[in-house]
């Protein structure tokens, strides 16, 4: 196992009606501004209930924050923030409106150019505004960690960042509150969550049991839950259990001490800048596509993963990896999520793109041995048509 350090300070209110306890997580004097995204935060109730949760306050709403946020919406946000004064940020969303509201935070507090953000990767971050959230989406685990990506149309960029800063004060999980949730979006969530977690596991064998093995767990229960939400989505105790392991899939703790890998990611951000797929689905096209392609660095991995989450135990070690290969792919199949770049409208015309831009992001040495180059990713990508 690695050196690490590892701290969290994110508290989690989860359960049933924990909305009501907003108010006690708020400083009392703090002006408040609700940042959400398009209308669903209203009429599921939850901006209702958090507006009586916060009776009494001065608060500022921001509405439209997009999937995939945006540069230019966050900048807005940051101005509103200055004319009014606020001094405490309430992120209402999944992802997205998370990953813009730490963006934002580290903006406002930010006196250079917020763009230098974004191309230094949050190393510039000094400070941010504190800010909580009011999850409605589990996937990201922006909840409880310190990372974000936005998205810049006019650049044709996504781009991450990280910082100690941008940890969220509290995050405030109830699972009632997926219930309404379309089946897209918690397919989606689920095999974000999915892959959030394989990025952290499936490198090399690092002596790190503890982190294996729930990271196995993890994935079993996606595996397990995962299409039966679909097919049941008031059920609480299905919902509660994906809404926790999608927390825990990035909260730095699987994480800890471990190769990690992230290039299914950097790849799949290049795919979303070029024609906004959604998040996840570019995780279902990289994933099994990079699997194969990386088989001989991943093999003692992709074997634990074959024996231990997909109990595939019997056969040669290529026959038992092509197994585990297809029933990741099958998997994300089941939960209604193509695995192809030709289900999005991609061609080989397009790879082209996608890996000039990696070039031109800076992401030219990818995954846990710094060795898939651009190149490399123009394989697995034309792999995954």
């Amino acid at each position: 196992m690695k050196n690490f350090n590892f701290q969290n300070p994110t508290r989690i209110l989860f359960g049933k009606g924990r909305i009501a306890d907003l108010n006690d997580q708020i400083p009392s004097d703090a002006k408040v501004m609700i940042l959400f995204g398009g209308g669903s935060a209203e009429r599921s109730g939850v901006l209702g209930q958090i507006r009586e949760a916060l009776a009494g306050r001065t608060l500022v709403e921001f509405g439209g924050i997009e999937p995939n946020p945006r540069y230019a919406t966050a900048l807005k946000a940051v101005d509103m923030i200055n004319e009014n004064n606020v001094d405490f940020l309430l992120a209402v969303g999944g992802g997205s409106v998370i990953d813009a509201t730490k963006f934002i935070a580290a903006a406002t507090k930010y006196e250079g150019d917020a763009w230098e953000i974004l191309t230094s990767y949050g190393s510039v971050i000094k400070e941010a505004m504190p800010f909580g959230s009011v999850l409605t989406l589990p996937a990201t685990g922006s909840e409880m960690n310190s990372g974000g990506v936005i998205t810049n149309p006019e650049k044709e960029a996504k781009l991450p960042f990280n910082s100690s800063h941008c940890f969220p004060v509290f995050s405030v999980l109830d699972p009632e509150i997926t219930y309404t949730l379309p089946p897209r979006q918690v397919a989606n969530g689920v095999v974000d969550a999915f892959v959030h977690t394989m990025e952290q596991y499936l490198t090399y064998p690092s002596a790190a049991y503890v982190q294996d093995g729930f990271a196995e767990t993890l994935l079993r229960t996606l595996i397990e839950l995962g299409p039966k939400a679909l097919e049941t989505p008031k059920d609480y105790d299905i919902r509660s259990n994906l809404m926790w392991t999608a927390t825990l899939a990035l909260n730095g703790l699987i994480g800890a001490g471990v190769p990690q890998d992230w290039a299914s990611h950097m790849i799949g951000h290049e795919i979303t800048a070029l024609n906004d797929t959604d998040h996840a689905r570019t995780l279902a096209i990289v994933l099994p596509s990079l699997m194969n392609d990386q088989r001989d660095r991943k093999r003692e991995k992709l074997l634990q993963y074959a024996a231990n989450v997909w109990n595939i135990r019997d056969g040669s070690e290529d026959a038992r990896i092509d197994a585990v290969i297809d029933s990741t792919r099958r998997f994300f199949e089941q939960m209604g999520i193509k695995t192809h770049l030709s289900d999005y409208a991609i061609g080989a015309s397009e790879i082209d793109h996608i890996v000039n831009a990696l070039k031109e992001h800076g992401m030219t040495t990818l995954g846990e041995h710094d060795a898939i180059t651009p190149e490399d990713a123009r394989r697995i990508l034309n792999a995954a048509l």
